[in-house]
């Protein structure tokens, strides 16, 4: 209930015109106006003709960017990332990015549309693990994989003219779950190499976070709700993610924090609430501890 509550004012506060603009995917640009689209990447793209996009904002769609040259500099989620040539960045709906204004995106870019692809497909590529990094670093044969695939999607894209527009919907849909299990064994598949037993243990603890950090964040709590001890649990997380469990609630209660402040015009305190601070006061302690800023030169930073 407690989620359902923190996305309820963030949705309600974002219908009344407060916070970052959300786009929503570019119907308009898109080939025919299917639910994908594939294409260079270049200075001039951009989602719609408002904003520019080297300002904060969300898209509610997916956005994959394979990298021919570098380093670009991009800010997911309030944390910059670094790629270069031969790198992946994988966007999904409801993040918070922003592209650099030094930075020269070269490479190939594609975006598409939730609901393009059929139930079964997004369990399978596992679009909306989120806890999975969003910079990937293929190996060579995993990036001739990756590259040939999207160059196949790419000539499908294209290609509108062999087609009834139903066969090649059908077809690019194939065609992009080709690449997306790619890029989902990618993102995967180095992580639960090492997680082995400890992956189950983590995968519980990260998912009983994810619906109670906004109050709780006890990690004894967690250990209890869950029948492990608190030293299992601190050997789980470090073993997935080189950090303590207190850590890994701190930098998930801190990164709602920031889409609250970003996202909204709540006032501070009711902005510690939503995050399990009923105190405005321990909440700017909170905040500035794991930021080195205040929750409010944090919200005049970005607007």
């Amino acid at each position: 209930m407690a989620d359902r509550t923190i996305q309820d004012t963030i949705q309600d506060a974002i219908q009344d015109g407060d916070g970052i603009r959300t786009f929503p995917f570019p119907v308009d640009q898109s080939t025919l106006g299917v639910g994908v689209q594939v294409g260079p990447m270049s200075p001039d793209r951009t989602w719609h003709d408002d904003p520019p996009l080297d300002r904060v904002h969300r898209i509610d769609f997916h956005v994959v960017m394979l990298f021919d040259a570098g380093p670009v500099t991009h800010m997911i989620d309030f944390a910059e990332c670094e790629a270069t040539g031969g790198d992946l960045l994988w966007i999904r709906p409801g993040q918070v990015h922003r592209f650099s204004r030094t930075s020269e995106y070269r490479g190939t870019v594609l975006t598409m549309q939730p609901g393009f692809l059929p139930r079964a497909t997004v369990e399978a590529t596992g679009l909306y693990r989120y806890d999975l990094p969003p910079l990937l670093r293929p190996e060579a044969p995993q990036l001739a994989g990756l590259r040939a695939a999207l160059a196949q999607l790419g000539r499908e894209y294209e290609d509108t003219a062999t087609l009834p527009i139903g066969l090649h919907t059908s077809v690019l849909r194939h065609s992009l779950t080709a690449f997306l299990l790619r890029l989902s064994h990618l993102a995967t598949s180095s992580a639960e190499a090492v997680r082995g037993r400890s992956d189950t243990t983590f995968t519980l603890f990260r998912d009983a976070v994810e619906k109670g950090f906004a109050t709780s964040h006890s990690v004894s709590a967690y250990a209890d709700a869950l029948g492990y001890s608190r030293r299992t649990i601190v050997r789980a997380v470090r073993a997935a993610t080189g950090e303590t469990p207190k850590g890994f609630i701190d930098k998930r209660v801190v990164l709602e924090a920031k889409r609250l402040l970003a996202h909204t015009s709540l006032p501070i305190g009711r902005v510690g609430v939503a995050v399990g601070f009923p105190d405005a006061a321990n909440f700017s302690k909170f905040f500035q501890l794991h930021t080195a800023t205040t929750p409010v030169a944090f919200r005049a930073e970005l607007r």
